[in-house]
């Protein structure tokens, strides 16, 4: 078992950053990607960033790409999400996802560990 906890999220305005994490803990060896996934009221959910942790490749949703930066801390077994440039549309609560499987990248339906989420605002 994998246990998740988000932090960082809050209110912004467009153009502003910010900066979330997720604490991994429990049975960290297993994972193969670690993500971060958003979802917005009416909805569906969406991959916004992952990376594969046992070689550091990292995979971006067109909609982030060049604006947010996905890294992981083994030392520390902490994912982040740099977010800069917010928009308006980037506001949705945000989940820090991890899973087994070894070719899942933005696929959510593969991640089967998830955290509570954060929320991020962006205002115009």
């Amino acid at each position: 078992q994998v246990q998740l906890v988000e932090s960082g999220g809050g209110s912004v305005q467009t153009g502003g950053s910010l900066r979330l994490s997720c604490a991994a803990s429990g049975s960290t060896r297993s994972l193969y990607f670690m993500g971060w996934f958003r979802q917005a009221l009416g909805k569906e959910r969406e991959g916004v960033a992952a990376i594969y942790d046992r070689g550091g490749s990292t995979y971006y949703s067109d909609s982030v790409k060049g604006r947010f930066t996905i890294s992981l801390d083994n030392a520390k077994n902490t994912l982040y999400l740099q977010m800069n440039n917010l928009k308006p549309e980037d506001s949705a609560m945000y989940y820090c996802a991890a899973t087994s499987i070894s070719f899942s990248q933005l696929s959510a339906d593969d991640y089967k560990y998830w955290g509570q989420g954060t929320q991020v605002t962006v205002s115009s």
